[in-house]
């Protein structure tokens, strides 16, 4: 029984089938190293799980609600696990607040850094746009988990049925852009959503390559 996305696969035309085998051979090609090749632009595949700057600063784990709260409210970096529970980390990688991401010491490995808007723009239109690039990376590009979010107020949301991740670009004062996949298999999941969202927020990390 093929599911949705075989089905339209089925369906597509040739240069579409051709190029998702493209996809397909890039991921299985490039798996052991961790990344993923969509087009020209060179992926993780997996979450960023970091607790230090590029430098070897520590980053501040939150654990509690005040302390991820004040670090959002000083505009200071933070990062958790997903109702603080480290299995998580294995799982989603760590949710940081954007002003981890904005740090002048790094957040991204050495040869990487965090995606801008217009990237992320990149990568969604190469994959068809918006409304179908989240069926191909779901199914074989490494987006296969939702880590949810932590809100300003500590309160986590929706693990395991959405995924959030940062841009490092910012909206304005207090909002940046990100970009959201929806798990739930309800009739938005092929969308890639595109939202601001407070730089307070703890969402996920995918880093590019330099």
């Amino acid at each position: 029984m093929h599911n949705k996305f075989q089905t339209q696969l089925l369906f597509n035309s040739a240069p579409r089938l051709a190029l998702f085998l493209l996809f397909t051979f890039a991921f299985l090609f490039s798996s052991k190293a961790q990344t993923v090749t969509i087009g020209k632009q060179v992926w993780m595949s997996e979450n960023l799980n970091v607790d230090k700057f590029r430098n070897g600063d520590p980053i501040p784990e939150a654990k509690t609600d005040e302390g991820w709260k004040k670090a959002g409210q000083e505009g200071k970096p933070a990062w958790c696990y997903y109702d603080n529970d480290p299995k998580n980390g294995v799982k989603y990688g760590k949710l940081y607040n954007w002003y981890a991401l904005n740090d002048p010491r790094g957040l991204a490995p050495q040869g990487w850094h965090i995606p801008s808007d217009d990237e992320w723009t990149i990568l969604t239109n190469f994959l068809g746009g918006t409304k179908v690039a989240g069926d191909m990376m779901k199914s074989k590009m490494g987006w296969n988990e939702g880590g949810g979010y932590r809100a300003n107020n500590g309160t986590f949301y929706n693990g395991g049925s959405f995924g959030y991740w940062w841009s490092s670009s910012g909206k304005d004062t207090y909002y940046a852009w990100s970009y959201v996949l929806d798990y739930s298999m309800d009739y938005t999941s092929g969308i890639v959503f595109r939202h601001s969202n407070s730089k307070a927020y703890g969402l996920s990390v995918r880093c590019l390559r330099d």
